[in-house]
């Protein structure tokens, strides 16, 4: 009876069922205000990430949001192909970046680097060499980049001053043969992808590399340092610029690319201030253009030692009479020998003649931060000044110090090491005007990445500048 009289009750009159109760409407207002307060909090969300992003360095906002695009697939690979064709040997870097998900800036992933010598400007005669070496580095860059990415990738080639050096009818003629085979690879190139790079650009790119690598690139220029390349030819200082002095010197200020637009940097090439170009100007110091030669910075004990520079061979040897010498303990079994070094205070005042004919101090760069790197590292990391693997802080002090100890060692093993540390040692502290305590960041590579103005030029050639 009940049971029956719930029956009727849910039926209208004419026998259909009364309509349930509002429950969807509940449901669907449930539902927008769901909704409204989704695209509310997205758009709160979306305001506190600018205004944070805004307030905080560059790198971190967009790497937060770029690493959640990321593990949602939204990560489009971009890829670059630079031969750095140097003066000492050529290196070959293929580098794969994906577009950043907010505003299409490019992070490096990964890179190739490969490296053989001699420097092209070795075939001078023989530029069929030159091509040959540079087909083995390309062969390794198709091994890297996926093939489908080929025709997408950018390809180019930029000689330093190993062929500054050269020259111009040899130089260009070995350019040619180099355009004639980019012509045949199967990466984008074109009438500008064989060049020699001028030294500012050397420079700038190098400072983009190491600012780049260590996220001080972006937003705030004051965050950046200065970068410190010595390149076999030639050497750059780059940093960004705040004095009057500084920024009164117009012809050395330039824009550098930068992923927020660009930066004014300082920047300066010395050519004939590279590494092995010094060392040919000082162990020919008053030698009237021979081969054979004898020089105040080689040991006495080095004879004919073999020194190849800009298609010559040297033949340098030490003093052979009136040399100094350095009286070694014996043990009990010998006495006390005299054994021959080089005076550090003969050599450095040779060395040091030579930077001042070329290089002043740089007023403000003491007061920034420094990173060296290329032979400012190899030769800090051979006198073990720095770990070879992780690089570190050295004093400008350091390299005085290591070349007094290493020109009263007789070592033939590393001939010209007393040599290069008091170069270096001068270079910093007469050429370019640092404090003998002034720290300096040496570094071979940034979080797995090779230092290399190369990446600048990637960066600068993906992104059409």
């Amino acid at each position: 009876m009940n049971s029956e009289l719930r029956r009727r009750k849910l039926k209208e009159s004419n026998g259909r069922p009364l309509p349930k109760r509002k429950r969807k409407d509940a449901d669907t207002s449930s539902l927008h205000r769901s909704l409204l307060c989704l695209i509310l909090s997205g758009t709160i969300l979306t305001v506190f990430i600018i205004l944070y992003i805004d307030y905080i360095p560059w790198h971190l906002g967009h790497r937060t949001v770029d690493s959640i695009a990321k593990r949602f697939g939204y990560d489009k690979p971009v890829h670059a192909v630079v031969i750095d064709a140097g003066s000492t040997g050529s290196r070959v870097l293929a580098f794969t970046f994906h577009e950043a998900y907010l505003d299409g800036h490019l992070i490096l992933d990964k890179e190739l680097f490969e490296y053989t010598k001699p420097g092209i400007s070795v075939f001078a005669d023989k530029p069929e060499k030159a091509a040959a070496s540079i087909s083995t580095l390309l062969e390794k860059a198709k091994k890297e980049i996926p093939k489908e990415y080929w025709s997408k990738t950018p390809l180019i080639l930029r000689a330093t001053a190993g062929l500054r050096l050269l020259p111009q009818e040899k130089a260009e003629n070995l350019l040619n043969t180099l355009r004639a085979m980019f012509k045949k690879t199967p990466f984008v190139t074109n009438d500008d992808s064989v060049a020699i790079m001028d030294g500012t650009d050397e420079g700038i790119f190098s400072w983009f590399t190491v600012n780049f690598l260590l996220e001080r690139i972006g937003g705030n220029a004051a965050r950046t340092v200065a970068a410190l390349d010595l390149g076999g030819g030639s050497t750059q200082v780059t940093f960004s610029p705040t004095t009057p002095e500084t920024l009164s010197q117009t012809e050395h200020i330039h824009q550098a690319i930068a992923p927020q637009g660009s930066i004014p940097v300082f920047t300066n090439s010395y050519l004939g201030l590279g590494l092995m170009a010094a060392r040919k100007e000082v162990i020919t110091y008053n030698n009237n253009g021979l081969v054979n030669i004898t020089s105040e910075c080689v040991n006495p004990i080095i004879s004919n030692k073999k020194f190849h520079y800009a298609g010559v061979d040297y033949l340098v040897s030490g003093l052979k009479e009136n040399y100094p010498t350095i009286k070694v303990p014996g043990n009990s079994y010998t006495t006390a020998e005299e054994r021959p070094i080089v005076s550090f205070d003969t050599c450095s005042e040779i060395v040091t003649s030579y930077i001042r004919s070329i290089a002043k101090p740089i007023g403000e760069l003491p007061h920034k931060q420094i990173n060296a790197f290329s032979y400012y590292f190899d030769r800090a990391a051979e006198v073990a000044l720095i770990d070879e693997r992780k690089g570190g802080l050295v004093k400008v002090s350091q390299f005085k110090t290591a070349a007094q100890n290493v020109c009263k060692q007789a070592n033939a093993d590393q001939p010209f090491m007393c040599l290069d540390l008091t170069f270096i040692w001068s270079l910093l502290e007469n050429g370019f005007g640092l404090r003998a305590d002034t720290n300096i960041f040496l570094f071979k590579k940034v979080n797995g990445h090779e230092i290399s103005w190369a990446l600048g030029v990637a960066y600068s050639l993906l992104k059409g500048r």
